[in-house]
């Protein structure tokens, strides 16, 4: 069989896990369902991960050595410490042996706390563009005609010369969230904002204080991204631009004419 999972995104991969160990919402069980049924890749995927779930809750029920409990204690310990970003489960499965009686302790790696991560919005904003470019704010010329809960995005084709490109709307773990994206040249950037209360800040990430906001800079994908808060919502700008370029559009206040 032909490995689908490469061509999955963290949603779908994210779906079919929960599917597998029982814990996909009832309102979205029957599309999924739907959608694992039309492929018989996915079926075997599917198989495959109930599969290792089923081999996690039976090895849970085995005592496990007080020094292979520790060993692996300690490497999730170490593992979230140096996570920037959320890894979305995938049922990874790190396999131990426990002593003469040759019991597998699995332990999935890739789980944690759970809700939304600056890194889900910043996977939001590294997907394209769904609609055109917003217009600009009638008698704004810093302000464009989007914007989140009292958040507008910035205009910064005057000042900077990035030009909108493109919009995309969806959630973040069930919060609603909006991407303006931005072109120069041939170059883009994504500018997300997420509704309802601040995200949980990212780990590992540089910070640095400007008008007294704080702004961390981090990296998804080998991308430098930048987040702060507006109006109490979480905002992200990811791209192909500098930390520094990013720092400078992302503290950027049109004048005062954008909430903070």
């Amino acid at each position: 069989m032909v490995d689908k999972t490469s061509s999955l995104t963290d949603r779908q991969m994210a779906d079919l896990s929960a599917l597998a160990d029982g814990t996909l919402p009832p309102d979205r069980r029957t599309a999924v369902e739907a959608w694992v049924a039309a492929s018989p890749e996915l079926q075997q995927l599917l198989d495959r991960q109930r599969r290792s779930v089923a081999a996690t809750q039976a090895a849970t029920t085995e005592p496990a050595p007080a020094r292979l409990r520790a060993a692996v204690q300690a490497q999730v310990a170490a593992r979230r410490r140096r996570r920037v970003r959320r890894v979305v489960p995938r049922l990874a499965l790190a396999g131990a042996a426990a002593g003469a009686a040759g019991v597998a302790l699995v332990v999935a790696l890739g789980g944690g706390a759970s809700g939304p991560t600056v890194a889900d919005a910043a996977a939001l904003a590294g997907r394209p563009p769904t609609g055109p470019a917003p217009a600009r704010l009638e008698g704004s010329p810093t302000q464009l005609a989007a914007g989140v809960e009292g958040a507008r995005f910035p205009d910064f084709r005057r000042t900077y010369g990035w030009r909108p490109a493109g919009v995309r709307r969806g959630t973040v773990d069930g919060r609603r969230a909006t991407v303006v994206y931005y072109r120069k040249g041939l170059r883009r950037i994504a500018y997300a904002i997420v509704s309802g209360s601040p995200l949980p800040r990212p780990s590992g990430a540089r910070g640095s204080v400007r008008r007294g906001v704080e702004f961390q800079a981090f990296r998804v994908n080998g991308r430098p991204a930048v987040t702060w808060r507006r109006v109490g919502h979480t905002c992200v700008l990811i791209g192909a631009a500098s930390r520094a370029n990013l720092l400078t559009l992302a503290s950027w206040r049109g004048g005062g004419a954008l909430a903070y």
